[in-house]
């Protein structure tokens, strides 16, 4: 058994990377469709025009604000509030907070650097991966949830099994390249004490033996995280090739068949 606090180089930005992936992909989604709770559309509650202006107006203006929230109110406004939040700071700020002021409003200072930052790093990008995965859904023709209505499932079986599996489908290649940001995001650690893959080059370069090798330290860098980063890029794209990809490939094929049908019968 070796100590988190002995981690270091690749193998920690392989398990940064890692655990973040796995950890923040079932999350976003949960944040996707939470913020998506209620229908995509605005209801039929319009405020009156100009309404900021007369102070009587407020307090009806916002219950129709709330009543546009959808069927789920609070919690499609906890994940617009976290979603927005998040994305709106940068990762740097969000990597200090876990180490530093974390410890400090829990009292305890024994929680392991590397799992604050395993958790700081997801919970970051799961507001990125919600967004994902919402924009995914708002693709879908409305169609398709309405044929699910129509064959009498229930809106839970709807999203498992009709909606979220075409959403995924689209969303693969932003997906596949906010993992590589993330997977480049790990070095942002080093701020923080962690010497992952880039800050053990640094390291290495303050040996005397090493004086002067900079361009062969850097160069040796960038190819392992380009080897890594176009191997996820590489695999993201086979998956689309025998999934999204080919299912793309036969709606436009159906289409097209249909409107060579359509000519002789003119």
């Amino acid at each position: 058994f070796v100590q988190t606090n002995r981690w270091g180089g690749l193998l920690l930005t392989f398990m940064l990377a890692f655990v973040a992936i796995v950890a923040c992909f079932p999350l976003g989604i949960l944040l996707a469709l939470g913020r998506m709770s209620g229908g995509t559309h605005k209801l039929a509650f319009k405020a009156p025009p100009r309404w900021w202006l007369n102070p009587l107006q407020w307090l009806h203006a916002l219950s129709i604000w709330w009543r546009n929230l959808g069927n789920y109110p609070i919690i499609k406004l906890l994940c617009i509030i976290y979603i927005e939040f998040l994305r709106g700071v940068p990762l740097v700020t969000v990597f200090f907070t876990a180490n530093l002021i974390v410890p400090l409003a829990l009292g305890d200072n024994s929680i392991d650097a590397v799992l604050r930052a395993m958790v700081a790093l997801t919970l970051f990008e799961a507001a990125y991966i919600a967004e994902i995965v919402r924009g995914g859904l708002q693709a879908l023709p409305p169609g398709q949830l309405e044929a699910a209505k129509a064959l009498g499932l229930s809106p839970v079986q709807a999203t498992l099994f009709i909606t979220l599996p075409q959403a995924l489908r689209i969303a693969i290649p932003p997906l596949v390249g906010q993992f590589i940001t993330m997977f480049k995001d790990t070095s942002l650690v080093a701020i923080i004490g962690l010497t992952e893959l880039l800050g053990i080059s640094r390291a290495v370069l303050a040996q005397s033996d090493f004086i002067g090798r900079h361009r062969e330290l850097y160069v040796f860098v960038a190819i392992v995280y380009f080897v890594f980063s176009y191997g996820m890029s590489y695999a993201a794209r086979q998956l689309e090739r025998s999934g999204s990809g080919a299912f793309r490939k036969i709606r436009s094929e159906e289409r097209r068949v249909g409107k060579e049908c359509e000519v002789p019968c003119r």
